[in-house]
């Protein structure tokens, strides 16, 4: 044993009788207990995990491997997986190995294949991250269905909302879904808003209005750049599913069908006006919409904070911690990943 472990050793077995835990003698010297055991023990004073090759008891030898890699290629096995390979060898009689094993043997000769007449599976890629650093940066939307008296009939309602505010800056109810229909919308929402070309970045899901040819030439037109989500994934378009919710369990929302197109679209009106004028957001420090968009929402957290400060310093022994968190949100992303892309607001096409 070395002079520096000895001496270490020593420093471990005088604090130790002076009271002192093994464990926090250890973590101030920056070695573990394992470590302090095995230099008692004696023998190999290395750390035995840097050089240490363990060869599993169980590992197949070189003639079972080929053995089963020659099974699996026997013309009756051809069309068997290894699922189905391991029960019929065992009606005869035959144990070479578990499915899973035969599988990772099979992977790793590279002999795994798609044989259906079926396409093989595709991975679909996540949607590219995207973050907002104000508003008319990145919208999101989506259509859902209003009942109406008549069974099986539904209108339906175009919503479209800015992801960084919350802000409601479109919707329209039609009878029908309609790429064109979506399009003018998306004009009248570009020009109500003041949109430049290569300010906004639209996102959807991957319906037949989002995705038709006349949506996506006006978009190229306004300069518009589309975003869609992975087929039957939810989760890529949250805040488009959020609004819905919201909309659909508000205690406003019509116990009956809507009687009439005309009596649709005045609903949707008095609640796109209560949800950005009303609605305190809780996603954005409980705020409007609208005051977040207009960029109000800085000057009323700062006051906020203030007040608790003010309550905080009055009477300190009501308080166990800080106040609650009032800062202003900068950053408000969609779909993040491990990299993300901003889009300033002065962005040109």
């Amino acid at each position: 044993m070395t002079p520096e472990r000895e001496y270490m050793m020593d420093l471990i077995i005088e604090a130790q009788s002076n009271g002192a835990r093994q464990s926090k003698a250890c973590e101030i010297l920056g070695i573990t207990p394992k470590t302090l055991q095995r230099w008692k023990k004696g023998g190999n004073q290395q750390d035995g995990r840097i050089d240490a090759k363990h060869k599993p008891k169980n590992k197949l030898s070189g003639m079972e491997r080929q053995r089963i890699i020659n099974a699996c290629n026997k013309p009756e096995h051809a069309n068997l997986s290894p699922s189905k390979l391991v029960p019929t060898l065992a009606d005869q009689g035959i144990y070479l190995a578990s499915e899973s094993t035969i599988y990772r043997i099979l992977k790793e000769e590279k002999l795994l294949n798609h044989r259906l007449k079926s396409k093989p599976g595709k991975k679909i890629k996540k949607p590219e991250a995207l973050v907002a650093t104000g508003p008319n940066q990145i919208y999101s939307w989506d259509i859902t269905y209003l009942p109406t008296e008549i069974k099986g009939l539904f209108y339906y309602l175009y919503l479209v909302m800015d992801v960084y505010s919350r802000k409601i800056v479109g919707w329209q109810v039609y009878e029908q879904e309609s790429s064109a229909l979506a399009a003018d919308l998306m004009k009248d929402i570009c020009q109500r808003e003041g949109v430049q070309r290569g300010d906004v970045t639209l996102h959807s899901d991957n319906g037949s209005p989002m995705k038709g040819a006349t949506m996506l030439a006006t978009l190229q037109d306004l300069g518009v750049v589309p975003s869609f989500s992975r087929p039957s994934v939810s989760n890529d378009n949250p805040y488009s599913e959020s609004l819905f919710r919201t909309l659909k369990y508000c205690p406003q929302y019509p116990e009956k069908s809507f009687e009439s197109l005309a009596a649709a679209r005045v609903w949707v009106g008095k609640f796109s006006y209560w949800y950005n004028n009303e609605h305190q957001h809780s996603a954005i420090k409980f705020v409007t919409p609208v005051q977040r968009h207009t960029g109000e929402d800085r000057g009323i957290l700062i006051n906020r904070k203030a007040v608790y400060l003010k309550a905080k310093e009055k009477h300190p022994e009501r308080w166990s911690g800080d106040i609650r968190n009032w800062d202003y949100i900068g950053e408000v992303h969609l779909n993040p990943g491990k990299a993300t892309i901003k889009i300033p607001k002065d962005q040109a096409a």
